[in-house]
């Protein structure tokens, strides 16, 4: 599977995991923030490409959240193997 998230269409918080939610088909239980969302990473066993368009918009629009955001991707990716994660300027 391959996700790209394009920073210029993400305005806020609930934008964000609205989109995560969809588009890596998280379970019913997610609970919209980040730590759900790193369990949810971490413990994925399927391969999933995450792909990073315009951080630099993300983090405009999300300031603190996006950059802990990104940081939480990477942590994620360097702790499960099936996350392979590029992140664009």
């Amino acid at each position: 599977m391959k996700v790209v998230l394009d920073g210029r269409g993400i305005s806020d918080r609930k934008a964000l995991h609205q989109v995560l939610e969809e588009a890596l088909r998280l379970p019913e239980w997610y609970g919209r923030n980040l730590d759900a969302l790193h369990d949810c990473l971490t413990e994925r066993r399927e391969d999933v490409e995450i792909e990073i368009c315009h951080q630099k918009a993300l983090k405009a629009a999300l300031g603190g959240y996006g950059e802990a955001f990104l940081r939480l991707l990477r942590d994620a990716a360097m702790e499960n193997p099936h996350i392979r994660l590029k992140i664009d300027t």
